[in-house]
């Protein structure tokens, strides 16, 4: 059992060789020795009355010790599982240019659970799924040719956890649009993009997960939630674009990692990992690696809104661009990347410069610089990286892609993205997204047991007034068929599935 002491300083200042010297001294005492008691009778003063002194060896002696131990340990062992993933697994899904560039997961809600695939949105804090529709994308497999099961809808009637938020209800912000105090708490989600919208109501249902560690068996875990019953959509919600519902990832208390870490479910932080192959995985309550690379977040208007960072400057092959830096929003729900366009024509001036290949004109495209190269040719593309304070790189793996096989690079393909929002900052390491970052396989597989942990309903926070940058979903891209073959793009040009959206005007530039 641990010893408690309290540590008392002594100082003494001596002049030596007529000079100042400084001189510091301590003394450890018990916490429950009678100089102790002193010390606090002393502070407390003739008015303040203490708890009865333990006497040195009692029961109740050993039994304020073993509390203190107990508080202690709690504190040390802070959150409840190492990492925490969906029930149906980790993996992550992309589609390309089907469902508009997005990333997916599948996720469970409800009792008896029904099966959502959500887009993976950094940018907005709300989940919500497609419920009681009035107008939603269509659920069916057979309107997509990449999907192998139906879409699904919810409904609240048919969950027996599931419940409605009233306008009465203390989590309900919106009571602007109420008719009434027992009318369903309204809600209303409005993006960047086309404007694309989810509107509807708020419920409280269970979200099933599983737990992950290294040293453990996998686990079913329940998470009480509040989402949105998206029974209206509107724009790229309609036309391809997270046709079964998004789940928020932002920093805003409603979201799924902040309800998950407010509980002590996880640490206060998740990652997200892209492989070259279009999968991947995501993990709450990861916080990467003591090698990775990281940048902090900064505040807006004093805030921490968003995952906002600041980019120092860009740097093509060996060139480092002077006056190229900006602010920048990491969001996981947007398409395309965006850069001011004083940044964007300097780095494609010097893209130009270096590349070893014939520039082309495409009709009718979008994209000004493109590039007709040969396989060998491949080799020699300038490499892309952004430069982040302290002299952190962060290096653009394959920075283009071939119009003819309609393949898009994220930014963050090849690398495990830390939002480690407990001490604030982007972290980023080199992944396959199949370890832990530490070269230690985790098991990421749903959980085959029984046993569950719900995370009570008291311990839902409040719901802000809610507020949404992204997703900003593109515009579908030409077809396999209807370019030539080995075109290639820089990634400013055409970069799917971005990792920087602009803070301020945001400008295609081509």
């Amino acid at each position: 059992m641990a010893v408690r002491a309290i540590l008392f300083l002594w100082w003494a200042c001596l002049f030596v060789n007529g000079s100042l010297s400084l001189t510091l001294s301590s003394k450890l005492v018990h916490r429950f020795s009678e100089e102790a008691m002193a010390v606090w009778e002393s502070r407390s003063g003739d008015n303040a009355s203490l708890k009865p002194w333990p006497k040195r060896n009692s029961l109740n002696y050993f039994q304020l010790l073993l509390q203190s131990d107990l508080k202690r340990q709690k504190l040390k062992l802070g959150s409840k599982y190492e990492h925490l993933f969906p029930s149906e697994g980790s993996q992550t899904l992309f589609f390309g240019n089907e469902l508009d560039w997005l990333h997916y997961t599948w996720i469970d809600i409800g009792t008896p659970n029904v099966s959502f695939m959500v887009a993976l949105d950094a940018g907005s804090d709300l989940l919500w799924v497609p419920c009681d529709c009035i107008q939603c994308a269509p659920l069916s497999a057979s309107y997509y040719d990449t999907l192998d099961r139906d879409l699904n809808e919810y409904s609240p009637s048919l969950s027996r956890t599931g419940k409605q938020l009233s306008c009465s209800h203390q989590l309900c912000k919106s009571t602007t649009n109420c008719k009434g105090p027992e009318e369903p708490c309204p809600y209303i989600v409005q993006y960047k993009s086309d404007d694309t919208a989810s509107s509807g109501f708020l419920i409280e249902d269970v979200l099933h997960l599983t737990s992950a560690s290294k040293n453990s068996t996998p686990s079913s875990v329940q998470a009480s939630v509040v989402f949105g019953c998206g029974r209206k959509q509107s724009g790229g919600y309609l036309e391809g674009a997270a046709p079964d519902g998004v789940m928020g990832l932002g920093p805003g208390e409603i979201s799924v990692p902040s309800v998950l870490a407010k509980a002590g479910m996880i640490q206060n932080s998740f990652s997200l990992c892209f492989d070259d192959n279009g999968s991947g995985r995501i993990l709450f309550g990861d916080q990467g690696n003591l090698a990775q690379h990281s940048t902090p977040f900064l505040p807006t208007a004093g805030k921490y809104v968003a995952y906002s960072v600041g980019v120092e400057r860009f740097c093509v092959g060996s060139s480092c661009i002077k006056q190229t830096g900006f602010q920048a929003l990491v969001d996981s729900g947007s398409s395309f990347t965006y850069v001011p366009t004083e940044v964007y024509k300097k780095v494609v001036f010097e893209f130009d410069k270096q590349v070893n290949a014939t520039r082309i004109n495409l009709q009718q495209s979008t994209w000004k610089y493109c590039y007709n190269v040969s396989s060998w040719e491949l080799l020699s593309i300038p490499t892309i990286k952004l430069m982040f304070p302290l002299n952190q790189s962060f290096l653009v793996h394959k920075p283009v892609f071939s119009e003819s096989l309609n393949q898009a690079k994220n930014f963050m393909v090849g690398y495990r993205m830390v939002f480690d929002r407990e001490n604030l900052k982007l972290g980023w390491s080199n992944a396959n997204c199949e370890d832990n970052g530490n070269g230690k396989r985790v098991n990421h597989t749903p959980s085959n047991n029984g046993s569950t942990s719900q995370l009570p309903t008291s311990e839902q926070q409040s719901i802000p007034n809610t507020h949404a940058v992204a997703p900003a979903t593109a515009r579908n891209t030409p077809s396999k068929s209807s370019v030539a073959a080995s075109r290639q793009i820089p990634l400013l040009l055409c970069l799917t599935s971005s990792l920087l959206l602009l803070m301020r005007l945001l400008i295609l530039s081509c």
